[in-house]
């Protein structure tokens, strides 16, 4: 859409306004040449690092073109939003191996709907200013390459864990995109700012991040607890410690998350007790109760066999109690072959811990 009587300068300067006004920390435009990252993209797959995450590879170059995903689309208008619970107890979760570490952004409600609502909520205000358009809204909810636009955009840069880190919030925000039809002018990109810090490399529990800017998603605790629907390597569960849904300690070490502020959306905020939650409790869960604690959260899609593979290990980390060992022999006969495996591993780790 190229209309000759609009003033597209104002309209983006409107749209920035109006994105904060809805809730989002910033808002900034980028073009759809990704072909500077397209070669690591297609490196990251010729590897293996996806793992089993085969949608990755199967909308071949929509992925970092744009144009092919949504034909006619010319810009893309890149957001964040904060997501850091006030009050997590991040230290005091991981320092007890009694408890269950949940990744920040899922003690919430599910951010997708969220961040898709206001973004739909900022493209009817651009339609209210100067009539339809060409958009499209997206959250991490297609074949989009988020933190590259997002860093073409300037909204920060890809850190060295593949996250994206804005000098003056951290990377503790959610991503979404409208790609549209509208030539606005796009905003310039910032420079990155790791430095020689390899703090992120260094923390990994499971040495995923194979180097700066690669990451094997395979050895990764986010993917293991998340993403991947079957066996859990192991050779890699006793890395995963009490971290039962996600990983957030590259993002912990970051020494530009001390600039990070706790969102003020209320659906971020932690329910039912999740932010510091006891393993055993969460462990005699029934199917039901897992369904009724995680309705309307992220957490659910793993589905309640995962949900019991990733306690289970948790439990076959911590220390040996035989409350914990009654819990595994009770699961013993669970129907699922996939949560016995895993039972049966973390019990062998309890009758030999002293």
């Amino acid at each position: 859409m190229n209309n000759p009587f609009l003033d597209y300068n104002q309209l983006a300067q409107d749209i920035k306004c109006w994105g904060n006004d809805l809730g989002f920390q910033q808002v900034a435009i980028t073009d759809t040449d990704l072909s500077a990252y397209a070669p690591h993209f297609l490196n990251w797959l010729a590897r293996q690092f996806h793992g089993e995450m085969h949608y990755m590879e199967t909308q071949g170059s929509k992925r970092y073109r744009p144009e092919e995903l949504i034909p006619g689309t010319i810009r893309v208008i890149s957001v964040r939003m904060d997501y850091l619970p006030p009050d997590t107890q991040i230290t005091h979760v991981l320092k007890n191996p009694l408890l269950g570490y949940l990744s920040r952004y899922a003690l919430g409600r599910d951010y997708h709907k969220l961040m898709r609502k206001r973004l739909q909520d900022l493209a009817k205000k651009i339609t209210h200013s100067i009539g339809p358009f060409g958009f499209r809204v997206f959250s991490d909810s297609a074949p989009v390459l988020e933190k590259p636009l997002a860093e073409k955009a300037g909204l920060g840069w890809i850190g060295k864990h593949t996250n994206l880190i804005n000098r003056q919030a951290g990377s503790w925000f959610f991503l979404g995109e409208i790609f549209t039809d509208l030539p606005l002018p796009i905003d310039t990109p910032v420079k990155n700012h790791c430095g020689t810090c390899s703090a992120c490399i260094d923390i990994c529990p499971t040495r995923a991040i194979v180097g700066p800017y690669q990451l094997d998603a395979r050895r990764c605790i986010s993917y293991l607890t998340i993403e991947l629907r079957g066996s859990i390597p192991i050779e890699l569960r006793a890395l995963m410690g009490n971290r039962i849904y996600g990983c957030d300690d590259c993002q912990l070490v970051c020494p530009w998350n001390r600039f990070a502020q706790h969102t003020g959306e209320k659906d971020f905020h932690p329910r039912h007790q999740l932010a510091s939650p006891e393993l055993l409790q969460l462990f005699s869960w029934t199917e039901q109760a897992f369904l009724h604690y995680t309705e309307g959260s992220a957490i659910r899609r793993i589905g309640y066999d995962c949900w019991l593979r990733n306690i289970a290990i948790a439990l076959g980390n911590a220390p040996k109690q035989n409350a914990i060992i009654q819990a595994l022999q009770e699961k013993l006969d669970y129907p699922s072959a996939l949560v016995k495996e895993h039972v049966v591993w973390a019990l062998a780790q309890q009758l030999r811990s002293t």
